[in-house]
């Protein structure tokens, strides 16, 4: 199965369009098909988000690839299934724990291997992200980073790593889902003259950061201000994660990347 989540801030959808594009190339990498094409899913998306007048909410759309026949394995007969829902807006950690920060280990648990599992398909493969976020547990910390096999930085549940080195901010160039809010934070790093770098980050590279964030549709902008055993900084965001936050929610207002919902409809 394959998923995906986009959220409403506001009354209006925030980049639907990316959302979109990624779910039906997760569907068609994974062998799936909707019983809908890209207008009636996008209608169906602001219908449910209309239907439960939700001002901000985080709305899901999933494909399951269902079961064969009976007796048959041959998952080319499966009826694959589609739903969609929406509910209240989720912060990671919650709203007012992510406001000052949370806390992160970088785990010994390494993600499972691209060549195995594709991480740029949004799935829930998720039992080496499940073991690190217990191992994060029991070490007194809200959420686990995970390398990859090869030692560099990969990802964590459900959220994207990013490090600030002085001015400079580095992400991840492989082993993870390409985020939304990731690509998000590129964008705007980019627009506003903040130094950019997406490549290879080892994890030592990591504990030398000045600021570390995670982004996420759920949330969006997650300071971390204790990596470790590490306090961050000050151990509050620091300025360059505080104001690419701001920004983050600046650009919702933006029109070219919103899309309203009709709740008068």
């Amino acid at each position: 199965m394959t998923y995906d989540v986009a959220h409403v801030w506001e009354g209006r959808f925030f980049r639907l369009e990316h959302h979109l594009d990624r779910f039906l190339r997760s569907v068609g990498r994974l062998h799936m098909s909707l019983p809908v094409d890209r207008d009636q899913l996008r209608a169906i998306l602001i219908e449910c988000v209309r239907r439960t007048g939700l001002r901000t909410a985080y709305v899901a759309m999933v494909c399951t690839r269902g079961r064969p026949p009976q007796g048959s394995r041959d998952l080319r007969r499966c009826l694959n299934r589609f739903f969609a829902y929406a509910i209240p807006f989720i912060w990671i950690g919650g709203q007012e724990r992510q406001a000052g920060g949370i806390s992160a280990i970088i785990s010994a648990v390494r993600r499972t291997p691209t060549e195995s599992v594709d991480p740029t398909v949004k799935n829930y493969n998720w039992l080496d992200l499940d073991q690190a976020q217990f191992e994060a547990y029991e070490r007194g910390a809200d959420a686990p980073i995970l390398l990859g096999v090869d030692g560099n930085v990969t990802e964590g549940p459900g959220f994207n790593v990013f490090a600030v080195f002085g001015s400079r901010v580095v992400t991840p160039a492989r082993g993870m889902l390409e985020g939304i809010t990731r690509q998000t934070v590129i964008d705007i790093c980019r627009g506003h003259g903040i130094p950019i770098e997406i490549r290879s980050m080892p994890g030592e590279t990591l504990r030398e950061a000045d600021e570390v964030f995670f982004t996420s549709t759920a949330g969006g902008i997650i300071p971390v201000v204790r990596l470790d055993d590490r306090m961050l900084g000050k151990g509050v965001p620091g300025p360059v994660t505080t104001r690419i936050r701001d920004l983050y929610w600046e650009r919702h207002s933006a029109s070219a990347e919103v899309t309203p919902i009709p709740y008068e409809t």
